[in-house]
């Protein structure tokens, strides 16, 4: 009788430690992702109209998180519907072949009040790199905010083949700025 009254109280409290996990989910209403680099020396910033989310936090143990992010390659808004297929196309996304663009986090570490360090995987036109980058996080409203911006190199993942991979008329030096309210 004690083992079953064991087996009963170890069920629970595993539960109970599966419950205290927080999967929160983005509100796409006031999240965004978005893209920002210099064309012909002005800076631009393009928006990503579809990505998804998936977080797994727990402010109390910052280092059992984690997070997925995947963003439709061909939904990134240039503001005109030209330039926003010209982006879709095989020298800059191919999103035909690579529709998605991936990062899924292996390590999230506190670094202080507010601030985590992120690491894992940015797969970007089937080229994947390990990337470290700082996240801050809040509570607001009952939800969590992260917010981040992640420099990278666009022609590492060869965004911009042919006559593109000129950085005179666009720079090599992207940033992914993303802002994601979630709650569960």
């Amino acid at each position: 009788m004690k083992t079953m009254k064991k087996i009963a109280l170890v069920s629970l409290m595993g539960v109970a430690l599966a419950a205290s996990a927080a999967v929160l989910k983005a509100d796409p209403a006031k999240s965004s992702v978005s893209a920002t680099f210099k064309q012909m020396n002005v800076p631009i910033e393009s928006k990503f109209k579809k990505y998804t989310v998936a977080i797994d936090y727990d402010a109390a143990k910052p280092d059992a998180s984690k997070a997925t992010v995947e963003v439709e390659t061909a939904s990134l808004d240039m503001g005109d519907p030209e330039y926003n297929k010209e982006v879709a196309k095989k020298e800059w996304f191919n999103s035909a072949q690579f529709p998605k663009a991936t990062f899924v986090s292996s390590a999230i570490k506190s670094a202080g009040a507010g601030k985590l360090t992120v690491t894992g995987k940015l797969t970007i036109k089937g080229k994947a790199t390990d990337i470290t980058f700082p996240l801050t996080v809040k509570a607001e409203g009952g939800k969590q905010v992260f917010d981040g911006a992640l420099p990278i190199k666009r022609l590492a993942y060869n965004i911009g083949e042919g006559e593109w991979k000129d950085t005179s008329m666009v720079a090599d030096d992207v940033t992914i700025k993303f802002h994601v309210v979630a709650g569960q």
